[in-house]
């Protein structure tokens, strides 16, 4: 992993980095345009004053109350604020860290590997019901968890981590257009803060070198 600490204006840069993403309306290819971001090209950041984990209780992909502190508490854990009609980075990003987890199974035993929460918030609960979720997660790794509720809460739990996303909307054309920040916050389990950040250029090998360490809250 390429590692950088984050400064306070670095920061600022990355809670405003947002993808804008489209899909649906008239039929036409949906289209993504991103957002340029500032700052040295890193994978990820570690951050020298770690978020604390926001307190987000929404729903699971089987309709319970899942709340994130309570049942990722002591567990690493990976954070992301994404929606399923996303044509590019969503299921990129998700995909690259299922295929990290995966090759984690030549590195470590079953109840580490376990020990590893990935959580999926969507930013467009008004489509991704609970049973929309499930079937996408379940296409990319069925251990991965999804959750999705009222728009406002998310938008709240999201700004906690610097986080922008902003409501779907139709453009003039009909297409879907949604806001979010693509960034992946890892939560130690030593801790349950979050201390290392993704950016979308994170690739499957960035993951698979440092999940091992994400695992026992170590630095990347």
């Amino acid at each position: 992993m390429r590692k950088h600490t984050l400064l306070a204006a670095a920061l600022s840069a990355a809670a405003l980095t947002l993808t804008a993403c489209g899909g649906g309306g008239d039929g036409d290819e949906p289209v993504a345009e991103v957002s340029a971001e500032s700052g040295p090209e890193k994978a990820a950041t570690v951050l020298d004053k770690p978020f604390t984990k926001p307190d987000l209780v929404l729903t699971d992909t089987e309709g319970e109350k899942y709340d994130l502190r309570e049942r990722t508490k002591g567990k690493p854990t990976l954070l992301y604020f994404g929606y399923t009609h996303c044509p590019d980075v969503c299921p990129l990003t998700m995909n690259n860290i299922a295929v990290a987890k995966q090759a984690l199974k030549k590195k470590l035993p079953k109840a580490e590997r376990d020990r590893l929460q990935v959580v999926f918030v969507t930013t467009d609960p008004g489509r991704d019901t609970p049973k929309e979720l499930g079937s996408w997660l379940d296409q990319v790794d069925a251990g991965f968890t999804g959750l999705t509720g009222d728009f406002a809460t998310i938008q709240a739990g999201a700004r906690q981590l610097g986080i922008s996303i902003e409501p779907s909307y139709k453009d003039k054309k009909g297409k879907v257009v949604s806001m979010h920040g693509t960034q992946v916050v890892a939560f130690s389990p030593k801790t349950d803060a979050g201390y290392v950040l993704y950016g979308e250029q994170a690739t499957v090998d960035d993951y698979t070198a440092d999940l091992p360490k994400l695992l026992k809250g170590a630095t990347p």
